[in-house]
């Protein structure tokens, strides 16, 4: 995996060493680019922000505050980890939902390729690393919908318990991701 500069000790004081932020704001563990600046989209914008020594956005602003425009554009900031992988899992379960019941050969080696470019390509390095690792020991299920949505279902739940999420059952992913839950549930 690539060097990072994360420990688990839990403090928001510098590192005696580099002085660099160990922990961020939010309780999550600063990530650093290889070359030791903190990562934009593998830290939230909160810690970001800490970890350059900026004043952090407050976070208990709702969402709604008035944005600057600049040009006729809203000046919206990029997206930070938390908002990049809400969209990536609802991207990723999106395609499970969409994808045949009974795929081809070529479709099945598509979607193997498409994960391994993804995990690849992920604009956070530290996740995409992670990703890759859990693909080497759970190989990609591409047989079917059932059993790639289940597959992810699985993926997904580990970072969950990383982050201290809850998990999610597996058995419903077609209830949350394609079909919709029943009135009664």
């Amino acid at each position: 995996m690539s060097n990072t500069t994360t420990t688990t000790t839990k403090t928001t004081d510098k590192d005696s060493n580099d002085n660099k932020p160990v922990i961020g704001l939010s309780g999550r563990n600063i990530v650093y680019d290889k070359d030791g600046k903190p990562c934009r989209t593998c830290n939230t914008l909160l810690d970001f922000q800490f970890a350059m020594g900026k004043k952090p956005v407050i976070p208990h602003e709702p969402k709604e505050v008035k944005k600057e425009k600049l040009s006729g554009y809203t000046k919206d900031y990029p997206p930070d980890v938390s908002e990049l992988g809400k969209s990536s899992w609802t991207l990723l379960h999106s395609i499970a939902a969409t994808y045949p019941e009974n795929p081809t050969d070529q479709q099945q080696k598509d979607l193997k390729q498409f994960i391994n470019l993804f995990s690849g390509f992920y604009p956070c390095w530290y996740c995409g690393e992670d990703f890759k690792i859990y693909i080497k020991k759970n190989e990609i299920e591409t047989k079917n919908q059932d059993l790639f949505g289940k597959w992810l279902c699985n993926a997904h739940n580990e970072v969950n318990k990383k982050l201290n999420k809850p998990v999610f059952n597996c058995e419903l992913w077609k209830k949350r991701w394609k079909d919709g839950w029943d009135e009664e549930e």
